[in-house]
């Protein structure tokens, strides 16, 4: 059957606000795409990091009705559940039947980082750059929570990891990706050759995606919320999560590296960096910054 299409712009602090009045009004699903982004380029899927959505300043939310929806109905009843958010830009639109859910994995294709990690969505059969015997894969169908390797912040960690490798740093390590979300990172690190990988994050929904992902993936990722997780030192840290938590959790994260190991931090904006180099120098040496578009990746070595 057709759809009644409603779509709307908002900013990073309002969007939670409209996406539970959507869903309480009974959207039968909620979309987000980076407002500035050509819709036709896989960087326009939301990864929001750990704890934070949305990563963009502005997104267009788009949510999904019953054709026989009444536009004006559900209009007063968005503005009845907070009336603090403005619904006089909202469109509306009638949609044709279709496969939404296979039109949005559609968007999604595979993606090298480095020399020899893809992240390859199911749908897909492997690219023929994909098929050597050394290749990294990780099979992989994009999110609306969690992450697919498609923004800047993932990207900069998948290439970490696939650098370490080429560095032969990863090979029989354990590796702890703080704030794992899809647990990318650490079915990256396991498929890139590390021994075993933990994944820690607030969101008990991305604890059952990580742990999804890793058995559709042939793998085993040990996963915690923060308040139940073992605390251990590992030669390998990942931590794609905002510059404000880095802040925050410096301690925390300084103390989960082993001595002599190595930390990646990511989602940290061009012009936070400075500020975190400071905050993890004393912990850290041989410190690193690597930027794409306008994030940031800090890398380094914890002191003895």
């Amino acid at each position: 059957m057709p759809y009644l299409e409603l779509t709307l712009r908002c900013s990073e602090t309002t969007q939670p606000r409209y996406e539970n009045a959507l869903e309480d009004v009974g959207a039968l699903a909620v979309t987000m795409l980076d407002a500035e982004a050509d819709t036709s380029n896989e960087r326009a899927i939301l990864e929001p990091g750990v704890g934070e959505t949305p990563l963009w300043n502005e997104l267009v939310l788009s949510a999904l009705f019953p054709a026989d929806a009444n536009p004006l109905v559900l209009l007063a009843a968005l503005e009845a559940f907070d009336e603090g958010l403005d619904w006089s830009d909202a469109s509306f639109r009638k949609v044709e039947d279709e496969d939404w859910e296979r039109a949005w994995l559609d968007t999604f294709k595979p993606m090298s980082f480095g020399r020899r990690t893809w992240i390859v969505p199911w749908n897909h059969e492997l690219p023929e750059d994909a098929q050597g015997a050394d290749a990294a894969i990780v099979r992989l169908d994009p999110g609306l929570a969690f992450g697919s390797g498609t923004h800047p912040t993932t990207a900069l960690c998948l290439r970490w990891l696939d650098q370490l490798a080429d560095e032969g740093r990863l090979a029989g390590q354990t590796v702890l990706d703080f704030g794992c979300g899809s647990g990318i990172l650490a079915l990256a690190a396991l498929k890139l050759g590390a021994a075993a990988a933990v994944g820690v994050d607030n969101d008990p929904q991305a604890i059952i995606a990580t742990s999804d992902n890793a058995e559709r993936n042939g793998v085993s990722i040990a996963c915690y919320l923060p308040e139940d997780e073992p605390v251990h030192s590992y030669p390998v840290v990942v931590a794609n999560i905002l510059a404000s938590a880095l802040d925050a959790l410096a301690e925390v994260l300084a103390e989960r590296v082993a001595v002599g190991g190595r930390i990646a931090l990511s989602g940290i904006l061009h012009g936070q960096e400075d500020e975190l180099l400071v905050r993890y120098a004393p912990w850290f040496e041989q410190l690193n910054v690597t930027q794409d578009g306008d994030w940031m990746r800090i890398d380094g070595v914890r002191r003895a």
